[in-house]
C-alpha cells in the first residue's frame, strides 16, 4: 500500500473511532438524562429493559429503525430527506479538531500519527463556528419543508435564537483568542498547562470568569436545550421543527442535538478549563514513572470535564422552566451580547498593558 493510502486508512480509522465514540455517548446520555432527572424528580426513570434499566438506549434505537418513516403528503420530500442529515452532519464534522488527549505522535506502519486530533488546523475555532451555524439549515429546512405551522413555528424560532445566540457564543470566545494568540484548539489547550492557574477562565492578566459564563448560557440556547427550548415546545408547538418527522430521519435530530451537547462541551473544556490537562502540575503517572502511560489521565481529565457540563444540561432540565420568547431574545440581545462586548474591551485592554510592563 502506497503512503498517501496509508495515511488515507489512517485517518479513515480514526473518523471512525472519533465517530463511534460520539455515538456510544450519545446512547449513554439519553440513559443518564433519564436517569438524573428520574432522582432529582423523586422518581425511578427507565427500569423495564435490562437490569435497572440499562437498555433502554438500545431499545429506544431498535424501536426508532423499524418505525414506520412517514412523509406528509404536502411536504417538499427531497429537503424534508436533506434536513436530518444537514443537522446531524455538522455536529459530528466538527469533532475533528478537538484536541481529546496530548498532543503526541505515534508511529504506525511508519506514518506519523497524532492519535487524540483528527486534524490540527490553525483555524480551528473557525471550523466549529462554520459547521455549527450549518446545522441551523437543517433545523429551518425541517421546519419548512415539513408544510406544517407548527413545523415552521418552530423553525422561525429556531433561526432567530440560533442568529442570536450563537453570536454571543462567537464573542464569549474572543476573549480566549486575545489571550492565547491562536485560533487553534490544541495550542490553546496547551497554553493552559500547568495548573488549574493557567486555565484561561482563572488565569492572570484577565480571567474569562464572564466569558465563560456567557458562553454556558449561549451554548445552552445554542443546543435548543431547556430553558430555551422555545423551537420544540411541547406546550406550545407539539413538538416544533420535527413534529412531522418519525423513525431514523427523527433519530437523526436526536442524535444531533446530544452530539452538539457533546462538541459545545468538549469546546468548553478546552477553552476555559485547559482541555486534557490536569489541574496540578504534570501528571499523577508521570511521578510515578509510568510517563508512557500518562496520556490516559490527560484523556480521563478532558472526560471529566466534559461530562460535568452534560450533567449541567440534565440539572438545568430538571430545575428550570422554559423562557417566554420575548424574554428568550431580549436577554440575548440586551444581556449576554453587552457582557460578551465588555469582556473583549477589557481583555484587550488587560493583555496590552501587561505586555507593556513586561
Amino acid at each position: 500500500m502506497t503512503e498517501l493510502g496509508l495515511r488515507l486508512a489512517v485517518s479513515l480509522a480514526q473518523i471512525a473511532a472519533v465517530t463511534g465514540i460520539v455515538i456510544v455517548t450519545v446512547l449513554i446520555l439519553t440513559l443518564a438524562e433519564r436517569k438524573v432527572l428520574g432522582w432529582m424528580q423523586d422518581r425511578m426513570g427507565p427500569m423495564e429493559v435490562g437490569p435497572y434499566g440499562i437498555l433502554q438506549p438500545v431499545a429506544d434505537a431498535i424501536k426508532l429503525f423499524f418505525k414506520e418513516d412517514i412523509v406528509p403528503a404536502g411536504a417538499n420530500k427531497f429537503l424534508f430527506s436533506l434536513a436530518p442529515l444537514l443537522a446531524l452532519v455538522p455536529a459530528l464534522i466538527g469533532f475533528a479538531v478537538i484536541p481529546f488527549g496530548p498532543d503526541q505522535t505515534l508511529e504506525v506502519f511508519g506514518i506519523s500519527v497524532k492519535p487524540f486530533v483528527i486534524s490540527d488546523i490553525n483555524i480551528g475555532i473557525l471550523y466549529i463556528l462554520a459547521f455549527a451555524s450549518i446545522g441551523a439549515y437543517g433545523i429551518i429546512l425541517g421546519g419548512w419543508a415539513s408544510n406544517s405551522k407548527y413545523s415552521l413555528l418552530g423553525g422561525l424560532r429556531s433561526a432567530a435564537q440560533i442568529i442570536s445566540y450563537e453570536l454571543n457564543v462567537g464573542l464569549a470566545i474572543v476573549g480566549v483568542l486575545i489571550m492565547s494568540g491562536s485560533l487553534s484548539l490544541v495550542k490553546i489547550t496547551e497554553a493552559q498547562a500547568g495548573g488549574f492557574w493557567h486555565w484561561y477562565v482563572f488565569a492572570f492578566p484577565a480571567p474569562q470568569i464572564f466569558a465563560f459564563v456567557v458562553y454556558v448560557i449561549s451554548s445552552v440556547a445554542e443546543t435548543n436545550r431547556v430553558p430555551f427550548d422555545l423551537p420544540e415546545a411541547e406546550s406550545e408547538l407539539v413538538a416544533g421543527f420535527f413534529t412531522e418527522y418519525s423513525g431514523m430521519r427523527f433519530a437523526f435530530f436526536f442524535l444531533a442535538e446530544y452530539a452538539n451537547m457533546v462538541l459545545v462541551s468538549c469546546v468548553a473544556a478546552a477553552l476555559f478549563l485547559g482541555g486534557w490537562n490536569a489541574p496540578y502540575p504534570g501528571t499523577i503517572l508521570g511521578l510515578l514513572g509510568l510517563q508512557s502511560f500518562a496520556w490516559a489521565e490527560g484523556v480521563a481529565w478532558f472526560a471529566v470535564k466534559t461530562y460535568c457540563f452534560l450533567f449541567l444540561f440534565f440539572w438545568l432540565r430538571a430545575t428550570l422552566p422554559r423562557l417566554r420568547y420575548d424574554q428568550l431574545m431580549r436577554f440575548g440581545w440586551k444581556v449576554m451580547l453587552p457582557i460578551a462586548l465588555g469582556n473583549i474591551v477589557v481583555t484587550a485592554l488587560a493583555v496590552f498593558i501587561y505586555q507593556q510592563m513586561k
